[in-house]
């Protein structure tokens, strides 16, 4: 099996038991070892009161770029810390991606960065997540 073949599957694992992300919206549009792309088009119901997309919306669309790429080996991985910097507001109707790629792996241990972007290539925000693998792969092999 292929790095992206495992990855791949690895995804499709994953994304048969996650709910939070496809009833948010998400989309999983690609994905490969250490990396993940995913896209949302923000609507009315995830925006705050400002009319501007919510910044716990953001930052799921960021954690579940995070989650794919640092869980494409087929090895159980969670975050263990992360965080994120807002740089400009998306508002209803655009269109974020965010792109997960792999900065450091070692051991259980890992550091992903993650952009996340509208339909203009406008940087909306930057997300550092941390993973630590646990116990436990998301399919045989």
């Amino acid at each position: 099996m292929t790095p992206k073949e495992r990855a791949e599957k690895s995804a499709a694992a994953m994304w048969s038991g996650d709910g939070a992300s496809s009833w948010v919206g998400m989309e999983l549009i690609s994905v490969d070892e250490g990396t993940s792309e995913m896209g949302l088009t923000v609507e009315k119901h995830h925006a705050n009161g400002h009319g501007m997309c919510h910044g716990g919306i953001t930052f799921t669309l960021a954690d579940s770029a995070f989650a794919f790429a640092c869980n494409s080996r087929n090895q159980a991985t969670v975050a263990q810390h992360n965080s994120i910097s807002y740089l400009a507001p998306a508002m209803i109707g655009d269109r974020l991606t965010a792109r997960a790629h792999e900065v450091h792996l070692q051991g259980r241990s890992g550091i992903y960065d993650v952009k996340v972007t509208n339909q203009n290539n406008t940087l909306i925000a930057e997300f550092r997540g941390h993973s630590r693998s646990i116990k436990g792969t998301l399919f045989e092999e």
